[in-house]
């Protein structure tokens, strides 16, 4: 038989050991960022929607589902965490997409724009996942940041793909060169 401990005392212990574990959590997480050599992959910023429109041109954001205002504020608190938590940067590149540009302009002012990270979420994209995966891991295993951190700012169809991971809209994956899952953040 299960007894039900509903007292006071047994709810602030669960409240406040939860709480403990989130702190421990975000405390390993940006310890883990401070000594570098880590890739964070960052799903864009809000940006309303799924996909995007059929007339979408890659060098026209307005063919394009773009960051919301929400999506602007939630990419330069990404900014601000990784400066007020002074977590060094060697590089960041972005997704040739609008949403993922803006949200690595808003959080880290400079940026690169990197094919490999496109989005690969529809159909018409979708045959070019092998061939981006192959880039970017390419890329990963030449990368040296000398204690920096490597940003990429893609979407959750390649941050899916190569760590199984199912991030939100500004959702921070923390992972080794080897796309092993470190840690998440979620800046909201």
């Amino acid at each position: 038989m299960f007894k039900i401990i509903t007292s006071k005392p047994f709810i602030l212990f669960c409240i406040f050991f939860f709480f403990s574990l989130n702190s421990y959590s975000s405390e390993n997480s940006i310890k883990e960022l401070k000594e570098g050599g880590k890739i964070i992959l960052i799903r864009h910023a809000l940006a309303p929607g799924s996909g995007d429109p059929p007339n979408f041109k890659i060098k026209d954001c307005k063919t394009q589902r773009n960051l919301s205002q929400t999506g602007i504020n939630q990419s330069k608190r990404i900014g601000k965490f990784f400066k007020e938590k002074n977590i060094f940067i060697d590089k960041v590149l972005s997704s040739q997409w609008c949403r993922c540009k803006d949200t690595a302009r808003y959080a880290f002012g400079m940026y690169k724009e990197f094919s490999p990270l496109n989005s690969t979420f529809q159909s018409k994209f979708s045959k070019n996942e092998p061939m981006q995966l192959k880039e970017l891991n390419k890329y990963i295993s030449k990368w040296n940041g000398k204690g920096k951190n490597l940003v990429l700012v893609t979407h959750y169809s390649i941050i899916t793909a190569i760590t199984d991971a199912v991030p939100s809209s500004g959702e921070i994956v923390i992972t080794d060169k080897q796309f092993n899952v470190l840690a998440t953040i979620l800046i909201d």
